[in-house]
């Protein structure tokens, strides 16, 4: 990993651009990127958290100085996936990295086949 900690600052720039524009979180693209670092599943994702924390809060200001945040609706679904990442995260100590590959790809091909195809 040494070899590339100078490049992380700009990957989160970049994710940060891209999770804020889209609310897509970054994780996305963050835990690839870290996958393709050479970090465990458990770790990539882990630490992918960590990072979106950060660039969240960041984009919660952000957004709400604009006006764009409802307050409500936001706290009620972060209480649900405050239950959710509990489960998650103790569910990832079960999955090899080799197959959290294989489960990540499928749900962004999924993803972004329905993206395209819906009108």
């Amino acid at each position: 990993m040494t070899p590339y900690l100078w490049l992380i600052p700009v990957l989160g720039l970049v994710v940060g651009i891209g999770a804020s524009f889209s609310g897509l979180g970054g994780g996305f693209l963050m835990v690839p990127i870290l996958l393709f670092l050479g970090f465990s599943a458990q770790q990539a994702v882990g630490t992918s958290f960590l990072g979106i924390l950060v660039i969240s809060l960041s984009a919660v200001l952000a957004h709400g100085r604009l006006a764009h945040v409802h307050y409500p609706t936001g706290i009620l679904l972060g209480l649900g996936g405050v239950v959710g990442a509990q489960i998650g995260a103790r569910l990832l100590d079960y999955v090899s990295t080799g197959s959290f590959k294989k489960i990540f790809a499928g749900i962004l091909l999924g993803l972004a086949v329905y993206l395209f195809f819906q009108k």
